[in-house]
């Protein structure tokens, strides 16, 4: 029996970015540095295939300093963390290794710096989110007032409405947030914002190659993790598109085909922390069910490559 006809799109770009490869990629040379076991506080990317992979290679996954012992290393993960954690190890003579995304510890120098100005900092993202926590916690306790919505803005006290700054969670979606930053700049016109965009480039680019597939699909899957806020960000943005059904799916085993019974196109991308092994996963499941003709959908091209701290880089 022949197999029914499948156009499938695939973004571009999609998957890893540079700064979840960095991460990796520093707990891969920890171990092979200073054996195992390596801690890393919090998951070091947010996919449980990769952390699974890492944990089989001598990586013990803790939520806080205080599990770890002081004589192994500790790697922060690429979410970043507030002040007091590299504190703390520096007080317990630990090693550490710091693998915060550059581009999240951007938005930390950004926020230090406007606070150092005497601004108060206002920040855009979603509460508890690690990458949230990490980027208030660069300032004491209270100094940085949190909004997740335009009706936040409303509701906010501030100390000086003309003595404000406000910074974004690096992997919010582009639409959502302008939508607050409009809300921030129509009550506090004197608002000062970044310099640059804090929504980093990857989570751009991915939503941006999702707006231009998504009116191609009858249906559209991101690989991702349900705990990674970019992968959900690519399924709202996939919906609000135009496509009529965006599922995010961690793996293969994931699909809901009876969702997808009668359908004649299938858009996929995937989330920042997702590597391409889950994303061909996924497209092989599709080629055993349907005859496939694979269109890409590119809308740039990613070139950036983070190096990994000095301390990696000298033998133990």
């Amino acid at each position: 029996m022949p197999k029914p006809p499948l156009t499938l799109y695939l973004a571009a770009p999609r998957g890893f970015c540079a700064g979840v490869d960095r991460a990796i990629k520093i707990v891969e040379m920890a171990l092979e540095k200073w054996g195992a076991p390596v801690y890393v506080r919090h998951e070091i990317v947010h996919n449980k295939f990769v952390v699974d992979g890492l944990r089989d290679q001598g990586a013990v996954f803790v939520e806080e300093l205080s599990e770890c012992p002081d004589d192994r290393p500790v790697i922060f993960s690429a979410h970043g963390v507030p002040k007091s954690v590299p504190n703390a190890a520096q007080a317990r003579n630990m090693i550490y290794v710091d693998a915060t995304c550059p581009l999240v510890s951007k938005v930390h120098i950004e926020a230090q710096r406007h606070a150092d100005a005497g601004l108060q900092m206002i920040m855009i993202g979603h509460e508890g989110h690690p990458e949230t926590i990490g980027t208030m916690g660069q300032l004491p306790q209270g100094d940085v007032l949190l909004v997740e919505t335009p009706q936040d803005v409303d509701r906010i006290e501030v100390r000086n409405p003309h003595k404000l700054a406000y910074v974004t969670q690096t992997t919010l979606s582009v639409d959502d947030t302008a939508d607050i930053v409009a809300a921030l700049q129509a009550r506090f016109p004197g608002i000062i914002g970044p310099h640059k965009e804090d929504i980093c480039y990857a989570t751009t680019n991915r939503q941006e190659a999702v707006k231009a597939m998504a009116p191609k699909c009858d249906a559209m899957l991101v690989v991702g993790a349900p705990n990674s806020s970019n992968s959900k960000r690519l399924v709202e943005v996939g919906s609000r598109a135009g496509c009529a059904y965006a599922q995010l799916v961690q793996r293969a085993g994931d699909i809901d085909w009876r969702a997808l019974s009668g359908i004649s196109s299938i858009g996929i991308t995937a989330g920042a922390s997702a590597p391409e092994v889950l994303i061909n996963e996924v497209i092989d499941a599709f080629k055993a069910r349907f005859d496939v003709s694979e269109e890409l959908v590119e809308t740039a091209v990613e070139n950036v490559e983070f190096k990994v701290p000095r301390v990696l880089r000298t033998p133990a």
